[in-house]
């Protein structure tokens, strides 16, 4: 009898590891955050899509009009001054004393320098004492001249006595030429005395000459405003010692400002004197005013000539070479016109429009590229590019090429 095999014993359950256990549902869980992810990224780049491809943009829309614009030669320039004035010492001295500053305004006439005028003066004190013993001097040979004449009367009776005498027998021959020779004695005597004074009256004058210069060289001491004007640079300074062409001091007339300006030979043509012109100065501030002067003389480098733009009223602070901009009104030209904003670039640099192939009423972005011409604040005038009746973006800040747009407002040219 065969005997039976006791069964297996059963293996006790296995511990649970959390570890194991959990590396299911973790992968579960990466998958997922991956998945959600996925979809996000799907749903961005289907509303960019949508956005850029299919949305409508409300877009202000301008169509490009037949027109006239007013045309401006617009070209950088300086302030100058048509009568600017240096003051130079004339003389070699010393500066005792500056009576203007920078920004002073002087008056015909008024003493601006002084200088030492010691050794000048002396000098025409010496021409004074002289001129005073040549007075003295001139009243002497004046004198003897009277005296000389005197004798010669004197002389002149005895001779007509002596000749009667002798023709009464009562003197000699001898006597006669004696009384002859007096008298002729007595005519060199006046003429000796005539000449003297003659040479007194000569020295006269030149002293007198001699004093005049010493008297301008004096004048030189004290330097004066030529003009009625605006000191623009102080040269020179107390204790300075200058020579005869230093510079002390630099005057401008603020009525004779103008704008020294370049323009193009190409278009200078269309320049004339008393056209009007705006100013805009290097601090903003813009200014009315009118060409004054053209140039003869074209740069050969270049090929610009320089045009001079005077203000209408004189600007109440100004510089000399202070930077400005000059825009000088020409006439008009016409053709096509669109609003100054409907300009952009595309990524080549190239200017152009969106034009909107849709029409007025809103269509899709096409960038058109334009030739340009005149423009003012507003518009701007295309040469080439566009037709009558286009349709563009009136502003196309914001706004690419090959975008749905429709027009929220109409900004016709007129």
């Amino acid at each position: 009898m065969s005997e039976a095999l006791p069964a297996p014993a059963a293996r006790p359950p296995r511990a649970a590891t959390p570890a194991r256990d959990a590396v299911k549902p973790k992968k579960l869980t990466r998958r997922t955050v991956v998945i959600a992810v996925a979809s996000l990224l799907l749903v961005a780049a289907a509303g960019a899509a949508y956005w850029r491809f299919f949305r409508a943009l409300d877009v202000p829309v301008a169509v490009a009009t037949q027109g006239a614009i007013a045309a401006r030669v617009v070209g950088p320039g300086t302030v100058q001054a048509r009568i600017p004035v240096t003051l130079s010492a004339r003389v070699s001295a010393t500066v005792v004393q500056v009576h203007a500053d920078v920004g002073d305004a002087v008056h015909l006439g008024q003493v601006l320098v002084t200088l030492d005028d010691r050794d000048l003066s002396a000098r025409r004190g010496v021409v004074a004492g002289q001129q005073e013993a040549l007075l003295r001097n001139t009243e002497g040979a004046r004198a003897a001249l009277v005296k000389a004449q005197a004798d010669l009367e004197l002389a002149r009776g005895k001779q007509r006595r002596d000749a009667e005498l002798l023709a009464q027998g009562f003197v000699s021959q001898a006597v006669l030429d004696a009384s002859n020779s007096g008298r002729d004695g007595a005519v060199a005597g006046v003429n000796a005395a005539q000449a003297a004074l003659a040479a007194r009256a000569a020295d006269a004058r030149s002293l007198s000459q001699e004093a005049r210069y010493a008297d301008a060289v004096l004048s030189y001491t004290r330097i004066v405003s030529p003009m009625e004007g605006v000191v623009i640079q102080r040269l020179g300074e107390v204790g300075n010692t200058v020579v005869p062409g230093t510079p002390l001091l630099k005057i401008v007339d603020p009525k004779s400002l103008w704008v020294a300006t370049r323009v193009d030979e190409s278009v200078v043509g269309r320049i004339q004197t008393g056209q009007t012109a705006s100013i805009r100065l290097r601090s903003g501030e813009v200014l009315p005013g009118k060409v004054a002067r053209i140039a003869r003389q074209s740069d050969a480098a270049t090929r610009e000539l320089d045009v001079h733009v005077a203000f209408d009223s004189v600007p109440q602070r100004f510089a000399i070479d202070q930077e400005a901009e000059v825009t000088i009104v020409v006439g008009e030209d016409r053709g096509i016109l669109v609003p100054l904003t409907a300009l952009t670039r595309d990524k080549a640099g190239r200017e152009g429009v969106l034009a909107i192939d849709g029409g007025s009423d809103g269509g899709r972005t096409r960038f058109q590229p334009v030739e340009t011409g005149s423009a003012d604040a507003r518009q701007v005038l295309i040469r080439k590019g566009l037709t009558d009746g286009e349709a563009v973006v009136a502003n196309a800040a914001g706004v690419t090429a090959n975008q749905p747009v429709r027009a929220a407002a109409s900004a016709l040219a007129p």
